[in-house]
């Protein structure tokens, strides 16, 4: 939905820094911010000249394959050097070239020639037979033979290069953005030239030590991001680790093996294969070429047949040409003189078109490396990249130290003539550390250490009482009696009062074979034949840990169609007490429980919170994973509730169109003067649970947007909250903070001087200056305990504060709602309201995984586009609840 905004409404920017804190002990890091040094005087009056560039075919139709824009620049600065006057440029791949000075012309026109569709990366190099290559490639008439193209360089536009000096002189520039932009292009062609696989600003080496298999065929490649960041110290090189995924290289028939998990060829499908290989690179062993897959082959190699040229002698003694069909198998063997072991029964692999084909023996064809895998991993996989790819501390310094030397970027011609030079050394910075907050539980304080704290021998602050409730079973592995005995003995520790369940129920064996929707209906339909009383809580054991088919419509009947709140558990090996009171602290904190509560009296800003009524909101986007690009996004806003507490919350959940961000269900006015948004719902609970008030402050924390979208974030979100606001009281005015959380970025802290290989900065660790924005208020804050690898520090944005919070107040505030996270005894990464918003979303996409929901929102249906799915409404009993803890 837009918002349609009058005129006079002024555009909201970001706001300015109003200081830097002081509160906490100093500690001295260092941080993957490279020093980047510029030579005044090699500026002073250069410019940076923007060309854009046209490629096309000879007969005019425009060249748009991917791969073609930089081999034919490459070609062009080798062939026509003197004619750009010798200079160097960095092209982006695409539409834009950019030179330091001017070129000879402001348009030019040159014509190369590719002679193969071979590239710089994993290609091979050595001696062949002309001979046989020339009528290799006549025979299979090859699609990808050499082509002329026309190259069009025309000028753009300029931009004075001083310009890049703007932020430390304290100066403003529009042209500001387009000079890092410009530098950021000549990291990607500086990488390009070096072989990299580019992946916007991350770069990745052909270099098998870097290669995490993964399984299927499928590798994680480790290489680096690297992007130029404007800061208050000046011009900064942020280099940080970065992985991708990419096809296991080598010879294709290992690859399809390893990727169907099968033991031999017999085993194959090639239907599958079909779909896997298409659009995958090859080298050929019997020349040295490089071809793009786009098929098999019908019939097998020893049966696929082709026509062929042959010359032989005439009756006179002249040479006669001959048409015979011959198979792909016989041409090779017979006429090539090359041996195939495996080939004669296997499909040939197709490099040509459909109406054109060009057949390889499989044997005979390779996987070239660095080449992209964009599909979604299987669990299993998700779970081996995470682990392998984890990097200590040091570890992650070393390697991001033998990046920066081993790119030689003060060698680059283009940072050379500019005077710019990189240091090779990380940057200290000196950080904070906030004292944690001082928690209570149910009969004493809690003073977190190291981020943690925990219930031995305490009860919970707010215990609730669980009855009536059961147990439902889809395991056979569980030793239902044993938990069951242990939960009640823990419960009663914690001050919760827990009865035996009124049922246990097992599923009927001859269902286990059925899909999960209908394995659900089964036990669903046996509870409420065989249950006197509907159950307060269920207790659900699950037959496996993590992405089981049975969750997704178990927790959708549960809090859709029968309003329990539910616990899905899947217990492996021995339940310890500390498996159980982590159990314990979800079905507590769903049930209505606070497990701990914030002593309000820690900071100043926790005093003005409980002291004005205030809402905090806390909102996520979740996106569909790669490869379905038509999955609805999941928009969730979770509202406190209860004022003054600021532990409870509720959560509201719509879908929207694929891959929105921008939330654009907030506010939606009807023609009744009704409103039937997100906010709405979450306004008049916070009326109806806080004594008949109105809150005086909102705090939104948002989370997963770029710095691009902050704009949007202030003129469309925060315009419907107010628009909102508005339709309930005209008169009503609040005070907004708005905040943004981001923890996709690549700043890391270490610890300065630490030997240790496990010396992670510890929890409470903040950077308000030196590496941050040089006019917005933001910071980095690592309020949690890295225990395996090396901790990301969520950087928070200031966009908006109505009140006026001195710096210490907002960072101690921030670092608080880090400690009410109600699922565990530690501090989480990113404060609790954006945590809860996450889990939301991410619980109830299940819901449109497995469902099947015919309904969709009038708002967002689009004559080209499919209708969005409305989700099912959660029943009443739960939607004011933690159902998502």
């Amino acid at each position: 939905m837009e918002i349609q905004r009058s005129s006079s409404t002024p555009k909201r920017l970001p706001m300015a820094r109003p200081g830097t804190g002081t509160a906490g002990k100093t500690i001295q890091l260092l941080t993957n911010h490279f020093k980047v040094s510029i030579n005044p005087r090699s500026i002073t009056d250069a410019y940076f000249y923007q060309y854009n560039v046209s490629l096309a075919y000879e007969d005019g139709h425009p060249a748009d394959a991917k791969d073609i824009g930089r081999k034919a620049m490459n070609k062009v600065h080798e062939t026509y050097r003197s004619e750009l006057a010798g200079m160097h440029f960095a092209y982006d791949g695409e539409k834009s070239l950019y030179t330091i000075g001017a070129l000879p012309s402001k348009k030019l026109k040159f014509m190369v020639v590719l002679e193969d569709s071979s590239s710089n990366r994993g290609s091979t190099s050595g001696n062949i037979n002309s001979s046989d290559y020339e009528s290799d490639r006549k025979r299979l008439r090859r699609p990808y033979r050499s082509k002329a193209f026309n190259v069009e360089i025309s000028f753009a536009a300029k931009f004075p290069m001083n310009t890049i000096l703007s932020p430390s002189h304290g100066r403003s520039s529009e042209q500001f953005q387009d000079a890092v932009r410009v530098l950021d292009i000549i990291l990607r062609e500086h990488a390009a030239k070096r072989g990299c696989l580019v992946v916007r600003q991350s770069f990745f080496d052909n270099n098998p030590r870097n290669f995490i298999p993964l399984g299927s065929g499928i590798l994680g490649c480790r290489g680096f991001n690297s992007s130029f960041r404007t800061t208050q110290g000046g011009l900064f090189l942020n280099m940080d680790v970065s992985n991708t995924l990419i096809i296991q290289p080598g010879p294709v028939l290992e690859f399809l093996l390893s990727n169907q998990n099968v033991r031999n060829v017999h085993g194959i499908d090639w239907n599958k294969a079909r779909r896997m290989l298409k659009n995958l690179r090859i080298k050929t062993s019997h020349i040295n070429a490089e071809w793009k897959i786009t098929g098999l082959s019908e019939r097998p190699c020893g049966e696929q047949k082709f026509l062929m040229k042959q010359r032989n002698e005439g009756p006179d003694g002249g040479e006669v040409v001959q048409t015979v069909e011959v198979t792909v198998y016989d041409y090779f063997v017979q006429h090539r003189n090359i041996r195939l072991d495996h080939s004669a029964n296997l499909p040939c692999i197709n490099v040509g078109k459909s109406k054109r084909p060009v057949y390889i023996p499989l044997e005979l064809c390779s996987l070239v490396s660095l080449q992209r895998y964009t599909k979604a991993l299987s669990p299993q996989q998700r779970s081996s990249l995470v682990e392998k790819s984890r990097q200590k501390p040091q570890q992650r310094m070393e390697f991001l130290q033998k990046a920066i030397i081993s790119n030689k970027y003060d060698a680059n011609p283009m940072f050379c003539s500019s005077g710019i030079s990189i240091s090779t050394q990380l940057t200290q910075v000196e950080g904070r550390v906030l004292p944690a907050p001082r928690l209570k539980s149910g009969n004493e304080q809690l003073y977190p250490q190291n981020g943690r704290w925990n219930f031995n021998n305490k009860k919970l602050a707010q215990p609730t009482t669980i009855g009536p409730w059961l147990v439902t079973s889809f395991s056979t592995d569980c030793d239902m009696r044993r938990l069951i005995l242990d939960l009640i003995k823990c419960a009663k520790m914690k001050g919760i009062s827990m009865e035996n369940p009124t049922s246990i129920f097992t599923e009927n064996p001859q269902y286990m074979r059925e899909s999960a929707p209908i394995r659900v209906d089964k036990m669903l339909s046996m509870m409420r034949s065989q249950c006197r009383q509907p159950p307060k809580f269920i207790l659900c054991v699950l037959p496996q840990r993590k992405n089981c088919d049975i969750y997704g419509p178990w927790k959708q009947r549960c809090l859709s169609d029968f309003g329990v709140p539910t616990q899905c558990i899947s217990p492996s090996g021995k339940v310890n007490d500390q498996y159980l009171t982590n159990l314990l602290l979800k079905i507590n904190a769903k049930l209505g429980g606070l497990n701990s509560l914030l002593n309000m009296g820690y900071c100043s800003s926790l005093g003005l919170v409980s002291s004005k009524p205030t809402l905090i909101l806390g909102m996520d986007v979740s996106h569909g994973s790669p490869g379905q690009a038509d999955m609805p996004s999941i928009a969730a806003v979770v509202s406190s509730r209860k004022w003054p507490s600021i532990s409870n919350y509720r959560a509201a959940v719509r879908t929207q169109s694929p891959k929105l961000e921008m939330i654009d269900s907030l506010f939606q006015p009807q023609p009744n003067s009704e409103d039937t948004g997100i906010i709405r719902s979450a306004l008049m609970d916070f009326y109806q649970t806080s004594g008949s008030r109105k809150p005086e402050l909102i705090i939104i924390f948002r989370d997963g947007v770029g710095d691009s979208q902050f704009n949007q974030v202030l003129n469309i979100e925060l315009e419907q909250i107010i628009q909102a606001c508005k339709l309930r009281d005209e008169q009503w005015h609040p005070k907004f903070m708005v905040i943004v959380a981001q923890k996709n970025h690549h700043t890391r802290f270490f610890q300065k001087g630490s030997s240790s290989l496990l010396s992670n900065v510890p929890p409470g660790t903040i950077v308000d200056s030196r590496i941050c924005h040089t006019r917005n208020n933001d910071f980095y804050l690592c309020a949690h305990a890295g225990i395996i690898g090396t901790s990301r520090p969520t950087h928070y944005h200031v966009l908006l504060d109505d009140v006026g919070f001195p710096a210490d107040d907002l960072q101690q505030l921030v670092h608080s709602l880090c400690y009410i996270y109600q699922r565990s005894t530690t501090a989480v990464s990113v404060v609790a309201p954006i945590c809860y918003a996450h889990l939301a979303a991410a619980q109830v996409a299940q819901f449109i995984k497995f469902g099947d929901f015919s309904g969709s929102s009038s708002a967002h249906a689009a004559a080209a586009a499919p209708p969005i799915p409305l989700l099912p409404s959660f029943h009443y009993n739960v939607a004011d609840t933690m159902f998502f803890c």
